[in-house]
């Protein structure tokens, strides 16, 4: 009876359709005047709502992927965090091992040839010792003989804050979105890194180098793409990698980019934000360092630091995001820049949310394909 679970949204609705029809039953009953009919009737009326409040927000959880579990709703997330040695428990010393393997949601048959394979994977970071799940997507071409020899391009994906790494295949289908771009003909064959942004949660690092604390701009930047390419085929030129991520994830997708062009040639965020927060999620995330505040902030990098050799992507709608006048700002700047590439994605309406993202994806996945190279 998690979270998540059908069970427990089943539970719900029952149990509301139950007390709304027991409230209609018992309403004569209840009609007269005196304490205990009117406490009667205020005790159903509550039941029915809370449980018609309780139902519609599992729904909504379910949809849009807010929270993983009872704990991470009540803020006791237990999940994994910072590693400070891992070397002892893994005999093999490899930095991803996978633990689960399954077929893309959507797609019909079992054979990984034809319909690729869901990967679900523990990596480890050998110079930041961050732990972290991920899903890895691997195309069916990736299984199939004539492709045995060679390698493919990689995007790191990234979720929002909280999130859960598994929305992004369950909920906003990145990998069954990838398989029939390909199949049109619109993009390439890609490897998908699906994880959260959140690599010691419950606190939202933002993809910083905390001072004493995680270090999740080198995990992101180093450890991860090192991990992965160490276990899969992933091309090694140097436009071999992209990175694509919704709001926290966003914001790091566009800053990883514009900070390690050498590693990412390509950003996407959608419906991003362009500066870190501070806010009780966060913590103090620079210990009073301005050098590295500055440098979380993307205004001050575009204003004092060299343009990046890198492209960028940014998304955010006219009516629905907050973010609309801050991102036509941001484009105009990275334009003045020179250097490096901006495209963006402007909706008419939308909301910060999935449905808003899943219309974005295609577009998107399309345009980071295009910028990278399986050489």
């Amino acid at each position: 009876m998690g979270l998540t679970s059908k069970n427990t949204l089943v539970v719900a609705v029952l149990a509301a359709m139950v007390l709304f029809a027991g409230t209609v039953w018992l309403w004569p009953r209840l009609a007269r005047r005196g304490w205990r009919s009117v406490s009667g009737r205020v005790g159903l009326l509550l039941a029915v709502q809370l449980s018609l409040f309780a139902s519609v927000g599992l729904l909504v959880n379910q949809s849009f992927g807010f929270y993983a579990s009872w704990a991470d709703l009540f803020g006791r997330e237990t999940d994994q965090g910072v590693v400070v040695d891992h070397t002892s428990g893994d005999r093999s010393g490899a930095p991803l091992r996978v633990t689960e393997i399954g077929s893309v949601p959507g797609r019909v048959g079992f054979r990984p040839s034809s319909v690729g394979q869901v990967q679900q994977v523990d990596i480890v970071g050998r110079s930041t010792h961050i732990a972290s799940p991920a899903y890895v997507y691997l195309p069916p071409e990736y299984f199939q003989e004539r492709y045995r020899a060679r390698s493919f391009p990689a995007a790191v994906v990234l979720t929002g804050y909280p999130g859960t790494a598994r929305a992004l295949v369950d909920k906003l289908h990145y990998p069954r979105t990838a398989q029939e771009l390909v199949k049109d003909g619109r993009m390439r064959p890609m490897i998908l890194v699906m994880l959260r942004p959140t690599v010691a949660p419950p606190r939202d690092t933002e993809c910083v180098d905390i001072p004493g604390g995680p270090q999740t701009e080198s995990f992101f930047a180093e450890d991860l793409p090192r991990a992965v390419a160490e276990h899969y085929r992933v091309a090694k030129g140097p436009r071999s990698w992209g990175i694509i991520g919704d709001s926290t994830g966003g914001y790091c997708a566009l800053k990883l980019a514009m900070h390690h062009p050498g590693v990412y040639a390509a950003g996407a965020g959608l419906s991003p934000y362009y500066k870190a927060p501070t806010d009780p999620t966060t913590g103090d995330l620079f210990q009073g360092a301005r050098a590295l505040r500055d440098r979380a902030n993307l205004w001050w990098c575009l204003k004092h630091l060299p343009a990046p050799a890198t492209s960028l992507l940014v998304s955010s709608s006219k009516v629905g995001e907050s973010n609309y006048k801050d991102t036509l700002k941001f484009i105009a700047r990275v334009k003045a820049k020179g250097t490096t590439q901006i495209s963006s994605i402007i909706l008419e309406s939308g909301g910060h949310n999935f449905n808003t993202w899943r219309r974005e994806i295609p577009a998107t996945l399309e345009w980071i394909s295009g910028r990278l190279s399986d050489r």
